[in-house]
């Protein structure tokens, strides 16, 4: 996954002084992952079924 020209995103409902949050960016077939408050710190980057899942897991 080519990180030099993706498009970071992080939940809505981390608005206002929540500002530890999480940001990821969607690939075809991954998803990257990196903390908003240190960027520069790593990416991890998943099958995007791998995401799907973590995602069902979190709103349960």
């Amino acid at each position: 996954m080519n990180l030099d020209r993706a498009t970071w995103r992080k939940s809505s409902h981390s608005a206002g002084e929540n500002t530890a949050c999480v940001e990821v960016a969607f690939g075809t077939a991954s998803v990257a992952v990196r903390d908003s408050k240190n960027p520069s710190t790593g990416v991890l980057v998943l099958p995007a079924r791998a995401w799907s899942s973590f995602r069902q897991s979190v709103r349960r």
